[in-house]
């Protein structure tokens, strides 16, 4: 089957949301090494200092949820705007706090903007291209997830050991001008899409029902353990207000997101594969940066360089969005499990050591961005233009749930095993064990590439 050919154009806005998405995504992984130098600065505990990053993951999973009717009520070119406003107003107040305590509040204002930019920008690919070669188009804007969380612990090193820490927060605002620069000329005016009143019951419910969850996964790898009330109270209650959410909205005729969309098989089958991928490649992230520093005993600039590879990995997967578009999704999604397992695996049995880790960082950031690419595409196919805010909206809650949940598994490893190399290489085993499984709901995957929907082709015509 030929390649389709796509408008310049298209692979231009995917240049333009890419350079919005990079100041989320990089701020997060700079911020994750300075954690004893704001401890030390602002003259409070390690423990006070994680609820910089607590505060970020929880204002993005309140919002989360409002993104899809955000856009299609006000227009997915407005939000995407007010979402970098925010980020960027939320990184200059951070750079300016005066203590912890502000400095924690102020992280919740960028997460804000962060949690409404991720979905949309989703959204605004899918609409735009008309469901037409969307493996490609991810690939572009799915950049930034690949060199952040490479670029993120060398930048952060070196600004942390030349400049003070306001720096790691003052970086984000030329890259924010920048975007908001490139977005106001360069991201389309949407028509908005037809939506009913807000559903308040589902924001009552869905919104605090996350933010439980999550702030409960990340109290995990605390003093208290898995079993400590700051765990399992707040995740019992965020998993009694989601299932309620659910149940709202299979009976609701306008649901803040549309549950429905999980009847659909290949929708399902994706959604699943989202979480247990999240859970993969958010703990991989967790553990590599840590293994580096504890097990090999390597520098914050170091682990920086060493985790390289990986991201050299990711960016040879870009490849993959072409081969899902003319393939399908499943055959992707099993190489690439498969792959990353194998990459993995050494890790488990001890061997992650000297030119070994090079090459299985290689492939590892291979198969986990190839599945990501690909899973990308088979979530929206088969869908019209009215359910994509929708798609994107909950794939994206799926992978942030799914990533505090292997961090927190794998944290509660690597604490009962006392950070031991031993610990690590259980950990590794976990997640190893993890991906093999996926391959299983890699099966329910479309075969082969679907025709998109005549509506949302009609939609990408019109932008």
């Amino acid at each position: 089957m030929p390649t389709e050919r796509l408008d310049p154009a298209l692979f231009k806005l995917c240049g333009v949301l890419a350079v919005g998405a990079f100041a989320p995504l990089l701020d997060s992984t700079i911020v994750s090494v300075a954690v004893e130098v704001l401890a030390d600065d602002l003259g409070v505990s390690t423990t006070t200092v994680q609820w910089v990053s607590t505060a970020y993951l929880l204002a993005f999973a309140m919002v989360m949820p409002v993104s899809g009717w955000a856009g299609d009520r006000f227009g997915t070119r407005r939000v995407w705007l007010g979402a970098l406003v925010l980020f960027s107003v939320g990184s200059l107040l951070c750079a300016c706090a005066w203590s912890a305590g502000s400095l924690v509040f102020f992280r919740s204002v960028q997460g804000a903007g962060g949690g409404l930019m991720m979905p949309v920008l989703q959204t605004i690919v899918i609409r735009a291209c008309g469901g037409r070669g969307v493996g490609r188009l991810i690939a572009v804007v799915s950049l930034p997830a690949l060199l952040g969380p490479v670029l993120g612990p060398v930048f952060g090193g070196l600004l942390l050991g030349h400049l003070s820490w306001r720096w790691i927060f003052y970086v984000n605002l030329p890259v924010c001008a920048l975007a908001l620069f490139l977005a106001w000329r360069g991201v389309p005016r949407d028509r908005r899409q037809h939506v009913f009143r807000l559903d308040v019951v589902g924001l009552v419910l869905v919104c605090p029902g996350l933010t439980a969850l999550v702030y409960g996964l990340s109290q995990c790898g605390g003093q208290d353990g898995a079993g400590g009330g700051r765990v399992l109270l707040p995740t019992a209650v965020g998993g009694v207000l989601v299932i309620a959410f659910v149940g709202w909205s299979l009976r609701s005729s306008a649901p803040l997101i549309d549950m429905r969309l999980f009847r659909m098989r290949s929708f399902a089958a994706t959604s699943v594969l989202m979480f247990a991928g999240g859970s993969t490649m958010y703990g991989g992230m967790f553990l590599l940066p840590l293994y580096c520093q504890l097990v090999l005993d390597k520098g914050i600039v170091a682990t920086g360089l060493l985790l390289v590879p990986q991201g050299m990995g990711a960016l040879a997967a870009r490849v993959a969005g072409m081969v899902t578009d003319r393939i399908g999704p499943r055959l992707v999604v099993v190489t690439g499990l498969l792959l990353s397992a194998v990459a993995t695996w050494p890790f488990a049995a001890a061997m992650g050591g000297g030119s070994v880790v090079g090459v299985a960082l290689f492939l590892r950031g291979l198969g986990t961005s190839a599945v990501n690419l690909a899973l990308m595409v088979g979530a929206y196919q088969g869908l019209d233009g009215s359910q994509v805010a929708d798609a994107s909206t909950t794939t994206r809650i799926l992978q942030q749930l799914g990533g505090s949940f292997g961090i927190a598994a794998l944290a509660v490893v690597l604490q009962r095993g006392g950070h031991s190399a031993t610990a690590f290489a259980h950990a590794f085993g976990l997640t190893t064990a993890l991906t093999v499984c996926c391959v299983i709901a890699a099966a329910w995957l479309p075969g082969r590439r679907a025709p998109a929907p005549a509506s949302l082709a009609a939609a990408g015509g019109r932008s």
